[in-house]
């Protein structure tokens, strides 16, 4: 263990070299490459004796400054948790350290848990699995406590700084029309929690029990979303929800309870689509009497046109980003290459954070409902063997080099690039997606800065 995070001290720290006629700068990257092999420890460094005439020339201005960064990480589920709960201690800590460690490995620093089960998890499942028990009496997390809780325990093992939101998927069945948490697409308008006093009691009384529950686990929950994808009905668990009825659990319900036991759990919006003509996030915005009770809103699958509306109608309401695209299980290196501008679009539109959907999955890479999805790591239950996937390089990197309380600052530049700003140095994400070497030239304030980047890889230019 020791050997490994000596390694990646040497990886990090050092390669820093003085551009040719320029400002020093450290250019770390991933490589992808199809044959490119995913390791544990992805990141290199990259130095070119020599740059040729600059391909592209960026600007970038720390002193224009837009939202401060809350963190990068990924989603827990039941899954993953049941097949990281299959290998040995030793393996699952080596596993854990790449995923959270600040020191040895990416440092996840804001993540995602579902509230019940979610896609992923083995079936649909509730915390309230006795009808009409108003009262929360037989309110239990014992089923997590198998998988998904020591999974979660084991991330704050390696980053005690960790941050957690949390949504579900499907209130519980008896609290729902159809009496369902999944088929909603049999079920239809009856895939719909029930417009009742009672019911918007006992489902507040469910997400305080479940914050205080998961405390005593010693997981915190610092954001609720009140419900996932809240305009779909699926054959998952699944719960349409129209954005008055969100705001009338909340703001009549949810926060008031909240405040009355003094939880510092933070309600947020959403989350929100932008897809099949809805654009629910949007509505919410547009009405400021929905705001009370909310202290952000959150969104997946969605355009940076519509996150630039959002913002444009309540520029003081924070907008997250909350689940990113799941893709087919291919697990490939093409689609890997397509994550960097997934995640500018959403940072650079002025979300504050970005969260990768399937931290882990089991080698089948398939839901509970039988759909497969790409995931950061693999695990084969039967042999124990762990997979880092090509999304978990990218992953990587942008952890490494994002870490909460960055800027996010202005720039110039025709390629789809990101730029932050951590108080001292800027950072510049760029990607390659060519066959070869290219050159680059960053302007920052009277500083002139050139480099090179590998080909077919993901950067990250510190600019000293």
């Amino acid at each position: 263990m020791k050997n490994i995070k000596f390694k990646l001290a040497l990886i990090i720290f050092g390669f820093t070299f003085q551009a040719v006629k320029g400002q020093a700068v450290k250019v770390h990257y991933v490589d992808l490459r199809d044959n490119a092999a995913v390791e544990r420890v992805p990141l290199k460094a990259f130095h070119s004796d020599s740059v040729g005439k600059a391909q592209e020339r960026i600007v970038v201005h720390p002193d224009i400054r837009f939202q401060t960064i809350n963190g990068v990480g990924g989603a827990f589920n039941e899954i993953g948790g049941e097949a990281l709960m299959t290998l040995s201690a030793d393996k699952r800590e080596i596993l854990m350290e790449g995923l959270f460690s600040e020191k040895a490995g990416a440092g996840f620093s804001f993540c995602r848990t579902a509230i019940g089960a979610s896609d992923f998890g083995i079936d649909a499942y509730s915390y309230s699995e006795t009808a009409e028990d108003y009262h929360m009496e037989k309110f239990s997390i014992d089923r997590e406590k198998r998988s998904v809780i020591p999974y979660l325990q084991l991330a704050f093992k390696q980053n005690p700084n960790l941050k957690m939101f949390a949504s579900p998927w499907s209130p519980p069945g008896w609290m729902k029309y159809s009496g369902l948490m999944d088929k909603g697409i049999d079920a239809g308008k009856k895939n719909r929690l029930i417009d009742d006093k009672k019911i918007y009691d006992a489902y507040a009384l469910y997400f305080l029990k479940y914050v205080k529950a998961y405390a005593q686990e010693g997981v915190s929950i610092d954001r609720i979303l009140i419900q996932n994808e809240q305009d779909l009905n699926t054959n998952y668990p699944s719960c349409n929800m129209p954005v008055e009825q969100m705001v009338t659990l909340v703001q009549q319900h949810i926060h008031p309870l909240f405040q009355k036991n003094k939880l510092k759990t933070e309600l947020w919006a959403g989350t929100f689509r932008a897809a099949d003509g809805a654009i629910d996030g949007v509505q919410f915005m547009s009405e400021p009497a929905h705001f009370k009770g909310f202290d952000g809103v959150g969104i997946q699958y969605t355009n940076g046109r519509f996150i630039s509306d959002m913002k444009a109608l309540n520029p003081q309401m924070d907008i997250m980003h909350t689940e990113s695209d799941c893709y087919n299980g291919d697990n490939s290196m093409e689609q890997a290459r397509k994550r960097f501008d997934e995640i500018a679009s959403y940072i650079n539109a002025g979300s504050e954070n970005f969260t990768y959907w399937n931290m882990i999955l089991n080698e089948t890479g398939k839901s509970g409902w039988n759909w497969k999805q790409n995931s950061l790591v693999t695990i084969d239950r039967g042999n124990q063997q762990i997979t880092y996937n090509p999304d978990y390089a990218v992953m990587f990197l942008m952890s490494t080099y994002i870490r909460p309380g960055y800027v996010r600052v202005a720039h110039f530049a025709y390629s789809n690039v990101m730029t932050l700003y951590n108080g001292k140095n800027a950072t510049l994400f760029i990607q390659n997606n060519s066959n070869k070497i290219q050159s680059k030239e960053c302007v920052v304030g009277e500083k002139t800065y050139k480099f090179s980047i590998p080909p077919l890889s993901l950067c990250a230019v510190e600019l000293l």
